[in-house]
């Protein structure tokens, strides 16, 4: 896919919160899935230009299906 050359020196990362599964066995985490498809909400700007951060965000929801992403063993 190309990218219109006036966003090709744009990097916005930003943060929100969203809900998490955790397993616990004998009292060590084994595994979290992160579930992408919830709406962002109250996002913070963490690296780059905060001008663009609105464009990041459109970018982010434009209704692409996210899977959800699990880590542990």
């Amino acid at each position: 896919m190309d990218r219109p050359v006036s966003a090709a020196n744009r990097h916005v990362v930003f943060s929100y919160l969203v809900p998490v599964h955790v397993e616990v066995e004998d009292g060590v985490v084994v595994g979290v899935t992160v579930i992408d498809e919830t709406p962002i909400r109250n996002p913070q700007c963490v690296e780059g230009d905060p001008a663009y951060l609105a464009e990041a965000l459109a970018a982010a929801e434009d209704g692409q299906p996210w899977p959800s992403w699990q880590f542990g063993y």
